[in-house]
């Protein structure tokens, strides 16, 4: 199955507020948004991560589903 977050919104997200999770919210990852929110995107270094597995498409929503 494949979510019905786009993959798109979701790397726009990650570049302009991904220090603050944004991108972790709108794909529902409640908990690690607020952690990104708290530690600037885990110091940068998640952030970075995030960015890769978007562009890649290996970045899952909260139930696993790979982003549309």
């Amino acid at each position: 199955m494949i979510s019905r977050r786009n993959k798109i919104v979701a790397l726009v997200l990650c570049i302009f507020t991904g220090f603050f999770g944004g991108h972790r919210f709108y794909v529902g990852k409640l908990g690690t948004g607020i952690i990104y929110l708290f530690t600037m995107g885990l110091f940068g270094f998640g952030w970075i991560m995030d960015l890769l597995l978007i562009i890649t498409g290996t970045f899952k929503d909260n139930l696993g589903l790979e982003l549309k």
